[in-house]
C-alpha cells in the first residue's frame, strides 16, 4: 500500500480562532503537544502577517526569561509558540495588552501544550484579555481531509423525522472502527506512517518525551516509573468511572498521589474527564466523571492490548465531539448520563436548552437491549429531547423506537 503525505490537513479550529483574533487582544490556543497547533500557526493563510517565535528554540527562551518586554513588542503582531514553558513571559503579554491604547485586536496568539485555564497563576494573569481554544488530535472527517468534525451541527438542525434522508443522502463509505481506532488523531502518526510498527515506535518515542521534558515543564514528578504505572492503569479504565481510590489501591499509591498525576493528565491534555449530566429529576444519578483520553490510539498502545474494544469506539466518537465543541461559539455541553442503578447513555449533547442522547455499541446488529439507557433518558427528558442515535458498528440504519435512529457510527464521525 503507497502511503502520500498531505501538506497541510485542514483544522476546524481554524475558523474559531479566525474570528477570536478579530475579537480579542490576546488568543491562547491550548492542546497536546503534536497536535498540530505550530503547524496550523505557520500554515494558515489568515496568519501569515505575524511573526512566529517558539519557546522551543534555546535562543528565544533565554530571551523571554531575560528580557520579555521586549520580546513581546517584537512585532504588531506576534505568535507565541509553547508559551507554558515560561509562564512569566504572561506577565509582560499583560502590560504590553494594558499600554496598548487602543487596544488591538489579534496581537497576541499564545499556543500551549498545557490547559493554562488549569494553571491558576497563568490564568489569573490573562484574566478579561485573553480567549481560549483547544486543538485537540485529528478527528476522522479533518484526516480525510474534510477540514471539519462530524454532523452534529447537521443533526441539531433537523427534525429526527428527516434524520435517515439526511443520512442516505450523504453518500458515505464504510470504515472499520478497529481500523480507524489504530491510525490516532496525532498528525504524525495519522498522515505519515502507515504501518502499525512505526505508529508504535512513534508513541514510545511521544510517552517518553512527554514523561522526560513536557511533564517536567508543568511540575517535578519525582518518581516517572510510578507515574508511566498509572498512564497504563488509566488505559485500562477507558469509558469508566474515575474512582481514585480503586486506582491507588491498584498501584499502590496514596490517593493525594494520584489525584495529582491525574490532574496532571488533564492538565496535558493527555485524559479527558467527562462531567455527568446531573439534572435529577425522578432518578438518582452518578456525579463521578468518566475518563477517556485525547487520543484513543495513545490509549490502546498503552494497555498493551492486541486489539481495540468498545470502548476505544466509544473513545472515537467521543473525541470527533470534542473537536466540534470546542469550534462552536457558544460551546454545547458534552456529558454523559448514567443512573445509579446503571443505566446509561454514553454522550448526551446539550444545546440551546435540548439533549441529543448518544449511544454507542461495536456490534454489528444492535438490538432492544442496546435501548434501555437510550429509553430511560427519552423518558425522564421528554421535553427536551431533541433525539437519540444508536451509532453502531454495522452497515443497516433502522429505527428503534419514537425518536431513535440506530446508525452506523461512520454515518456520523
Amino acid at each position: 500500500m503507497s502511503w502520500s503525505v498531505p501538506s497541510y490537513l485542514p483544522r476546524y479550529a481554524a475558523g474559531l480562532l479566525k474570528r477570536a483574533l478579530d475579537a480579542f487582544p490576546v488568543v491562547v490556543l491550548m492542546g497536546a503537544r503534536q497536535t498540530g497547533k505550530s503547524t496550523l500557526a505557520r500554515t494558515e493563510p489568515f496568519l501569515a502577517d505575524r511573526l512566529y517565535l517558539t519557546l522551543d528554540d534555546p535562543e528565544t527562551h533565554e530571551r523571554a526569561r531575560r528580557a520579555a518586554p521586549d520580546l513581546v513588542c517584537s512585532a504588531p503582531r506576534l505568535t507565541l509558540d509553547e508559551v507554558q514553558r515560561e509562564p512569566d513571559l504572561l506577565l509582560a503579554v499583560k502590560r504590553a495588552v494594558d499600554e496598548d491604547r487602543p487596544r488591538r485586536n489579534g496581537r497576541f496568539l499564545l499556543t500551549g501544550s498545557a490547559n493554562l485555564l488549569l494553571m491558576r497563576r497563568v490564568s489569573e494573569t490573562l484574566a478579561g484579555r485573553a480567549t481560549y481554544l483547544n486543538l485537540w488530535p485529528l478527528c476522522r472527517q479533518e484526516r480525510l481531509g474534510r477540514g471539519r468534525p462530524g454532523v452534529w451541527s447537521d443533526l441539531l438542525a433537523a427534525p429526527v423525522a428527516d434524520w435517515p434522508d439526511f443520512f442516505e443522502s450523504r453518500n458515505e463509505t464504510p470504515a472499520a472502527w478497529r481500523t480507524e481506532v489504530c491510525v490516532s488523531g496525532y498528525p504524525t502518526p495519522a498522515v505519515e506512517l502507515g504501518a502499525v510498527d512505526a505508529r508504535s515506535l512513534w508513541f514510545d518515542g511521544y510517552v517518553r518525551t512527554y514523561l522526560e521534558r513536557d511533564l517536567q515543564a508543568l511540575t517535578a514528578v519525582s518518581n516517572l516509573v510510578d507515574f508511566r504505572r498509572l498512564m497504563r492503569v488509566a488505559s485500562h479504565r477507558l469509558g469508566g468511572l474515575i474512582n481514585q481510590a480503586d486506582i491507588g489501591r491498584d498501584l499502590q499509591l496514596p490517593r493525594t498521589t494520584v489525584q495529582r498525576h491525574l490532574s496532571l493528565l488533564e492538565t496535558s491534555f493527555q485524559l479527558v474527564p467527562l462531567p455527568p449530566y446531573s439534572v435529577n429529576r425522578s432518578k438518582r444519578l452518578v456525579k463521578s466523571p468518566k475518563l477517556y483520553w485525547s487520543d484513543p490510539a495513545l490509549a490502546l498502545w498503552l494497555s498493551g492490548a492486541n486489539g481495540a474494544s468498545g470502548e476505544h469506539l466509544e473513545n472515537l466518537v467521543l473525541t470527533d465531539l470534542l473537536v466540534w465543541r470546542d469550534g462552536q461559539a457558544p460551546a454545547p455541553d458534552v456529558l454523559f448520563w448514567r443512573t445509579t442503578t446503571d443505566r446509561e447513555v454514553d454522550f448526551v449533547v446539550e444545546a440551546g436548552g435540548r439533549l441529543l442522547a448518544v449511544e454507542v455499541k461495536a456490534d454489528a446488529t444492535p438490538g432492544l437491549a442496546d435501548m434501555r439507557g437510550l429509553r430511560l433518558f427519552r423518558e425522564e427528558y421528554r421535553d427536551q429531547f431533541a433525539g437519540g442515535l444508536l451509532l453502531h458498528g454495522g452497515r443497516d440504519m433502522q429505527w428503534m423506537g419514537d425518536g431513535v435512529l440506530a446508525v452506523p457510527w461512520w454515518q456520523v464521525v
